[in-house]
């Protein structure tokens, strides 16, 4: 499993998947903000993903960083894809993301090609398969990344060495 990292030592580039407009009507009309999901990360397997929500864009853009800078795991990453096949799941959201051979490239759209590049992922296949709502997607996306493992954390929970574990 991932686990929790310290964004202060780490040299993060910032990345806005979506900026929405939204609006509150109260008795004098209607009350108009923005809201921000960001995605930070190193692109070396560490990412972090965070909305904001403010009267002003760059405001909300600085507060998703906050949040998403609180929010960073690490990723098992085999070579420039991932070790093997997961769906993840976050409400209504599914995202299917499967390793790819190099050269195959980055193939996702929106939110999930966000969050790849970010955390370094260079060959890679992925499908939304329910939901396409941007919030949804980044969440379920970081939800299968996060629950990734590679051979040597397999083999530790079965008590085995790596070779019995590749055959």
């Amino acid at each position: 499993m991932a686990k929790i990292i310290d964004a202060s030592t780490l040299d993060l580039t910032e990345r806005v998947i979506k900026i929405n407009r939204v609006s509150k009507t109260v008795k004098g009309g209607r009350i108009m903000k923005f809201s921000a999901i960001v995605v930070v990360g190193n692109g070396n397997g560490i990412v972090g993903i965070g909305t904001g929500k403010a009267g002003e864009v760059p405001d909300a853009i600085r507060k998703g960083i906050e949040d998403a800078k609180k929010n960073l795991i690490e990723v098992s990453l085999r070579g420039t894809t991932i070790p093997h096949e997961i769906i993840g799941a976050y409400d209504a959201g599914r995202v299917l993301l499967k390793p790819a051979a190099p050269g195959t490239g980055v193939i996702a759209g929106g939110a999930v090609r966000a969050i790849l590049e970010t955390v370094g992922i260079k060959d890679i296949r992925t499908k939304a398969l329910r939901s396409n709502n941007a919030c949804t997607v980044a969440r379920a996306t970081m939800q299968g990344l996060a629950a990734l493992r590679d051979a040597e954390q397999v083999a530790a929970t079965r008590g085995k060495n790596v070779k019995e574990i590749l055959g």
